[in-house]
């Protein structure tokens, strides 16, 4: 009976370790059931996020292709309402040259449809910003002006604008031509 005793003890604890590794076994199959259904889950999140990631991208290189199409449009149809405003002084200005070679020519009328056309012409400018420079009588400035002679006189004060020999252009406030002018210099003192 003591054999019995003793060969239970090893049946027992094996079947003991054996019912534990089954138990073990069926709750790892059990994680791993519940670990493979939430990397599946995990996938499908990460593939989501993948495929808004590359729409994503592609919405931005459109926009960047669009922006870069209209930048182009941009810069290269700048000027039509410029041009547009520019072609009734073109034709304009044609129909002054041919009334100006016809025999019977009015002097009088050219003059007059001449003046027209440098009023549209200064019209046009004005509604895009574009001023003359006419500075004669004001005080030199050597960033509007630019000065081609300087002349003594008694009657302005010096580099006062004696006369405008060029008007000067600006664009939005910002020069383009500076206006040429002749500056008046003080009188040499004379030599007693």
């Amino acid at each position: 009976m003591s054999d019995e005793k003793n060969e239970n003890p090893v049946e027992e604890t094996v079947e003991n370790v054996e019912a534990v590794l089954e138990e073990e076994i069926s709750a790892s199959e059990g994680d791993a059931d519940a670990m493979s259904s939430e990397l599946a889950a995990l996938q499908k999140k990460a593939d989501e996020h993948y495929d808004q990631l590359v729409r994503a991208h592609a919405e931005i290189e459109n926009l960047k292709r669009r922006h870069t199409q209209e930048l182009e449009k941009a810069h290269k149809y700048a000027l039509d309402k410029f041009v547009g405003e520019l072609l009734t002084i073109w034709d304009s200005l044609e129909l002054g040259l041919q009334a100006a070679q016809n025999d019977e020519a009015d002097v009088a009328s050219l003059r007059e449809g001449t003046e027209l056309t440098v009023k549209m012409f200064g019209d046009v400018m004005e509604k895009f910003n574009v001023e003359r420079i006419n500075p004669e009588g004001e005080s030199f400035n050597p960033e509007f002006h630019q000065a081609m002679s300087m002349v003594p006189n008694a009657e302005m004060a010096p580099n006062t604008v004696m006369a405008v020999m060029q008007k000067g252009v600006s664009l939005n406030g910002r020069l383009i031509r500076p206006a040429m002018v002749v500056v008046s210099q003080a009188m040499p003192e004379a030599a007693e």
